[in-house]
């Protein structure tokens, strides 16, 4: 049975934590309730180990607050005011957990500000970097409603979700980037350190090589002479490219050649669709107005080409349009999405409806990942068996026409 550690609140006012024994999180969650504790935190301690920093971040002198923070410091605080704290007493709990420096700093203004008699939206508005606007909307919105632990709770779990999905793409990217390292390793090491070996065997021989082993060494003589000028001229060109895309019109160019790309556009589309939704979807069903929860949206999207496009029609939106005519004409929402947001707009229930699309771009993502990745170890495997294959047939071919062997 899986070990969980968990932080929570007793009845008295006291963090308490410790460690349990229990079949899922939900379980450790019920337990502490029925001893009259508000939990926190529980984790399972695989996870926690796995989501612990590494050394070197650990003794970073100047570390941010993460992505995975701000999900967690959501969570804690909505669940801290579910149970009734105060705001103030909230965030002075969440200090009192032991957090890490970034955290505190950030939690301890909070803190101070909402004593001095600023407002949570004000607060956050401080921190631009860590609370976009769409956040602070929602909870300057959540304020005014009188329901900022939902408002909370519903953040937390749009954090948590985009989290789970950027985990889920890293995961399964680590491997074949792994595989492709090891491939390029490999030849490299074959191409500067085997094949320079045959050299004398050939020239002591005086034959005439094959034209595919003279390409052969011809390629090895400059990968062992300028692998140095390559390296160089590859770091060299991310740096200019890095440096186009830091411009905003080198980064809308490259965002539109990625969502025309093959294979990646596709994917990289149902992300945005994906974001797009959830947040636009959260921020309506919290009471944000159309055209406000649509411009702080705007600002959540990563591709400036789909931005740009989201941009256009928010302006026919405030025509009066609505909203599924103008984002079929960006060309950029796939036909699925469209017909959803038209039937939120014709049931009233558009905010249910966008974050139903948000789901369903999630799990799309998820396995068209899943499909490309499945082919992709197998294609650089392939790959560089054919490449390996044709290197050793040409040394192959010209050592028995040295030696005037049949081939």
């Amino acid at each position: 049975m899986p070990q969980f550690s968990y932080k929570a609140v007793a009845a008295d006012g006291e963090i308490i934590e410790g460690e349990i024994e229990a079949p899922n999180r939900d379980a450790v969650v019920e337990h502490l309730h029925a001893q009259g504790a508000v939990p926190i935190r529980a984790e399972e301690q695989a996870r926690a180990l796995r989501a612990a920093p590494s050394l070197p971040r650990m003794f970073r002198v100047s570390q941010r607050m993460s992505r995975r923070d701000v999900a967690l410091l959501t969570r804690e605080l909505a669940t801290l005011l579910q149970a009734g704290l105060p705001l103030d007493r909230a965030l002075g709990v969440m200090l009192e957990l032991g957090t890490a420096a970034p955290v505190r700093v950030v939690l301890e203004s909070l803190r101070d500000q909402v004593r001095g008699g600023a407002t949570l939206a004000d607060a956050m508005q401080e921190h631009p970097d860590l609370f976009p606007n769409y956040y602070v909307g929602m909870v300057r919105a959540g304020e005014a409603g009188g329901s900022l632990d939902a408002v909370l709770a519903r953040l937390a779990e749009t954090l948590e979700r985009a989290q789970a999905l950027r985990d889920s793409v890293r995961a399964a990217l680590r491997y074949p980037a792994l595989v492709v390292f090891m491939a390029a390793a490999s030849l490299f090491v074959l191409m500067t350190a085997v094949i320079p070996e045959f050299r004398p065997l050939f020239e002591d021989a005086g034959a005439a090589m094959p034209t595919s082993t003279r390409v052969v060494i011809a390629v090895s003589d400059f990968l062992a002479a300028y692998w140095w000028a390559l390296g160089a001229a590859v770091l060299a060109a991310v740096l200019i490219i890095r440096r186009h895309n830091a411009t905003p019109t080198g980064r809308l160019r490259w965002d539109a050649w990625r969502i025309r790309a093959p294979v990646i556009g596709d994917l990289t589309i149902k992300v945005e669709v994906a974001r797009f939704s959830r947040t636009l979807g959260t921020l309506l069903s919290n009471g944000v107005s159309v055209l406000n929860a649509m411009s702080m949206t705007i600002d959540t999207l990563d591709n400036r080409a789909v931005a740009t496009a989201v941009a256009k029609a928010q302006g026919r939106l405030a025509k009066g349009e609505g909203l599924s005519a103008p984002l079929a004409e960006t060309g950029v929402f796939p036909g699925l999405a469209l017909q959803l947001v038209r039937v939120g707009e014709e049931t009233g229930h558009l905010d249910a409806m966008l974050l139903r699309i948000a789901e369903i771009y999630d799990q799309e993502v998820k396995r068209a990942l899943e499909r490309m990745l499945s082919l992709l170890v197998p294609a650089v495997t392939l790959g560089l068996g054919l490449l390996i294959a044709v290197i050793i047939g040409s040394m192959m071919a010209a050592i028995m026409s040295v030696y005037d062997l049949p081939f």
